[in-house]
């Protein structure tokens, strides 16, 4: 074995375990050597080579195995790093590589562009340069995607007072709300303006300390300093920021050491008058194992839903892209109407939206066929069926009982016996998963039944799936039947 089969297993590591896990866990490891069919890897700290080995020893071993290393077993030990990234700072993990630019991922910024159907190409705005300052070196945070800029954000009645606020957070360092929340569902543009407030800011205050991080990459460096005893470096680190950015806040939610300390930095940073960010996929009021403090707190600056897209905004997006697309694949065309046609189609978010256009250019481009509407049609076929098909709640009910054999009257009843609860436990599940239903709804129609029964019946199956074939084996097979 050699690095270069080791950075090869590297890169298929980052799509399994998804790049927070590959940055705080798998970026600091460094191949040794392989003797007796045992490959060793060398890791900063115990703590690291301990977790590793226990959540992702098999993985990388799998990994490794169907390239050709001849090992049983894979060992990791403390000593010296060779890469690089990790050698020159081994007091946290190095972040994963920053994503090679691109024009747009989520939702964009500059005015809607005019309703054309025929892309028209347009020239990308220019990425931003990288901060190089010593301060913001030492951070721990994500590293910026430099395709997330206000210039590539465009902006639609869903999204504007979002847009508004973020440009509002990114022309000072005065604190005019404090902290500024943002949420919304999956790919509606939250992470986008994370990311072009802090590259706003950079540019603006070079010397500035401007912390960007997911919420699970601050309970991992908290967990961390714990094992390692060293909380006062990570308390330091966090309380001298001067913009303190959280992603995805609904994380931490029921994590309570974690929220604690989240709620000490929050509050330090708040007296300091030092500015906050933070995502989560619901209103603080809605995440049901947030700490009340917490959820106190994130209510009393600015909160501002992203809502869901509607066709002008999805339009405008398309077109935006689309220009961009075709100066990467100048020989497709598209025909009259099919950008309008995926705007109307393609209504779950923006990120499925960009998805399904880089599909049309990518075989468009390979068939050397102009994109007409049956091209997209018989070419998403698998995008537009899931966006027609809305399963609901009564469905479920009668698929559940179907495949369990029992009654609805008896699923809706207050029968407690397991060959009831379970299967009502597991259509809950998927009421829960399968619709967007509130868990209050949910509850109406498991014959009125609390909020908080459904959230418990919910995470019940969650767990059993982790330690239950059958019951994972089931969930599974009632989805697929659900959403044929």
């Amino acid at each position: 074995m050699t690095n270069e089969t080791w950075g090869q297993v590297r890169a298929e590591l980052l799509q399994a375990v998804g790049k927070n896990n590959f940055s705080a866990w798998i970026e600091p490891i460094s191949f040794n050597r392989v003797d007796e069919r045992t490959v060793h890897f060398n890791v900063p700290t115990s703590f690291i080579g301990s977790w590793v080995s226990n959540n992702f020893g098999d993985l990388i071993l799998r990994h490794l195995v169907s390239h050709g290393v001849g090992a049983d077993r894979v060992e990791f030990a403390v000593g010296p790093s060779t890469n690089p990234s990790v050698a020159a700072n081994t007091s946290a993990p190095a972040p994963a590589p920053a994503p090679q630019p691109r024009p747009v991922t989520e939702t964009v910024a500059a005015a809607a562009a005019p309703a054309v159907s025929a892309p028209t190409p347009v020239q990308p705005a220019p990425a931003p340069q990288p901060a190089s300052t010593a301060k913001a070196a030492d951070l721990p945070g994500t590293k910026l995607n430099t395709g997330l800029t206000f210039a590539n954000f465009v902006v639609g009645k869903p999204n504007e007072l979002a847009h508004a606020a973020a440009r509002r957070v990114a022309e000072t360092l005065d604190v005019t709300f404090n902290p500024l929340f943002l949420y919304g569902g999956v790919g509606l543009g939250k992470t986008h303006l994370m990311h072009a407030i802090a590259w706003d800011l950079q540019e603006r205050f070079p010397d500035a300390r401007i912390l960007y991080l997911s919420a699970e990459q601050f309970m991992h460096l908290f967990v961390r300093a714990l094992r390692e005893q060293n909380t006062f470096d990570f308390k330091e680190t966090f309380r001298n920021v001067d913009v303190l950015m959280v992603d995805d806040v609904q994380f931490i939610a029921g994590k309570r050491s974690t929220q604690q300390e989240f709620f000490h930095t929050f509050n330090a940073l708040v007296e300091m008058g030092k500015q906050i960010v933070i995502s989560g996929d619901r209103a603080p009021v809605d995440m049901e194992e947030l700490d009340g403090r917490i959820a106190s707190r994130l209510q009393s600056g600015l909160v501002v839903d992203i809502h869901p897209t509607d066709y002008e905004l999805r339009l405008s997006v398309l077109q935006h892209k689309a220009g961009i697309l075709g100066q990467k694949y100048p020989h497709v065309r598209f025909a009259d109407g099919v950008l309008e046609f995926l705007a109307r189609k393609i209504a779950s978010n923006i990120r499925e939206l960009e998805g399904a256009l880089n599909r049309l250019f990518a075989t468009g481009d390979l068939v050397g066929r102009e994109v007409t509407e049956d091209f997209a049609r018989d070419n998403l076929a698998d995008i537009l069926r899931a966006s027609d098909r809305k399963v609901t709640m009564d469905e479920i009910l009668r698929k559940v009982c179907d495949y369990y054999k029992i009654r609805q009257v008896d699923i809706i009843s207050q029968n407690r016996q397991r060959a009831i609860a379970r299967p009502r436990q597991m259509a809950m599940f998927l009421c829960k998963r399968l619709t967007t239903r509130s868990l209050p709804e949910i509850g109406k129609k498991f014959g009125g039944r609390d909020h908080t029964t459904i959230l418990y019946g919910v995470r019940k199956i969650e767990e059993l799936m982790q330690v239950d074939s059958q019951i994972a084996e089931d969930a599974e097979l009632l989805r697929r039947m659900l959403e044929a």
